[in-house]
């Protein structure tokens, strides 16, 4: 969902020809969110064990929001274009939802805990 809003952000800026920079933002939010994706559906983070995932990707949602708040709050009150509105709306959109996807993966990371269901406690 993540990447849909971010993708749907992307076009609305680079339709209304709105500042490099909020193209940019977007795009490489795409990108990112894409690249964490294809690595959880190829299960490359249980191969590439060097740095813990989840919490990389809650740091990068996390950076998303601030970036995404400040940017998009400047496009919705200069509102050069409709365009420009329209992504900014859609990037408060981003934003919403990548705190709530860093507070359920937040929330599904186990420290010091036994991983898994399978796990017999007495």
């Amino acid at each position: 969902m993540v990447e849909v809003v971010a993708f749907v952000t992307f076009v609305c800026f680079a339709a209304s020809k709105s500042h490099e920079a909020f193209i940019a933002l977007a795009i490489m939010e795409f990108v990112i969110t894409l690249l964490f994706f294809v690595l959880y559906l190829l299960k490359l983070d249980k191969k590439m064990k060097f740095l813990f995932w989840p919490l990389a990707d809650i740091f990068n949602s996390l950076i998303a929001v601030l970036f995404f708040i400040i940017v998009c709050l400047c496009a919705i009150i200069i509102k050069t274009t409709t365009g420009t509105l329209v992504g900014g709306v859609f990037g408060l959109l981003l934003v919403v939802l990548c705190i709530a996807d860093s507070v359920l993966l937040f929330k599904k990371i186990t420290f010091n805990k036994p991983r898994g269901r399978n796990v017999i406690t007495r």
